[in-house]
């Protein structure tokens, strides 16, 4: 989980966002190195940022929660059809010994 403050505060350390810190905490590297090479596109997209870090900071969480939720689902349904092959597999056989017994 990211922070919200250490973003801000990495914010601030680069001159008010220009050189790009809180980008490349946020893993987007590209627009970091953007921010680097134009001063944070002349001061206006760190001027955005200022309002905007919170939420991206919001939505970087959410999506990481997301592919954690998802692969513990995918780890549920494979653990399910397991289960469900072997009660089929000990119906079978317990269907073969009450035949055998007959």
């Amino acid at each position: 989980m990211k922070s919200k403050g250490f973003a801000y505060l990495l914010w601030l350390l680069s001159i008010f966002g220009w050189l790009g810190f809180h980008r490349f905490y946020l893993g987007k590297i590209g627009t970091g190195i953007l921010w680097i090479l134009t001063l944070g596109v002349g001061g206006i997209g760190s001027l955005v940022d200022l309002f905007t870090l919170g939420g991206q900071v919001d939505a970087y969480n959410n999506k990481k929660e997301l592919k954690k939720i998802k692969k513990n689902l995918r780890e549920q349904e494979r653990f399910n059809e397991t289960l469900v092959e072997v009660v089929e597999t000990n119906s079978e056989n317990s269907q073969s010994i009450d035949n055998q017994e007959a």
